[in-house]
């Protein structure tokens, strides 16, 4: 069972950047792909961006895409989110997950063990 703490959310203006961490505790983190969703107040989860076990394949949400950027350290069982450009709409709390299913997904569904996210505020 992996377990994962984000890290790194925050106030920022439009057009910062900020980086978020997702840390992993257990030794087969750099087996899964992983994912970044976020949530805004009064919405549904979404997919943001996604990573496969060694990194060589990442995928977006077309709302970020050329925005952010993720990576991942496996030596250091942590996942990234690159954001640049941050607008006021992505405001949200941000979570890490692990890809259950271990394909290139973007289904809520498909991901589980959830961290407790971070909050980033991007004020206009």
């Amino acid at each position: 069972q992996v377990q994962l703490v984000e890290s790194g959310g925050g106030l920022v203006q439009a057009g910062g950047s900020l980086r978020l961490s997702c840390a992993a505790s257990g030794r087969t983190f750099s087996r899964y792909t992983m994912g970044w969703f976020r949530q805004a107040p009064g919405k549904a989860r979404e997919f943001v961006a996604g990573i496969n076990w060694n990194g060589i394949s990442t995928y977006y949400a077309d709302s970020v895409k050329g925005r952010f950027t993720i990576s991942r350290d496996n030596a250091k069982n942590t996942v990234y989110l690159q954001m640049n450009s941050l607008k006021p709409e992505d405001t949200a709390v941000y979570y890490c997950a692990v890809n259950r299913v271990g394909a290139l997904t973007t289904r809520l569904s498909d991901f589980g063990s959830w961290g407790q996210g971070t909050q980033v505020t991007v004020s206009s």
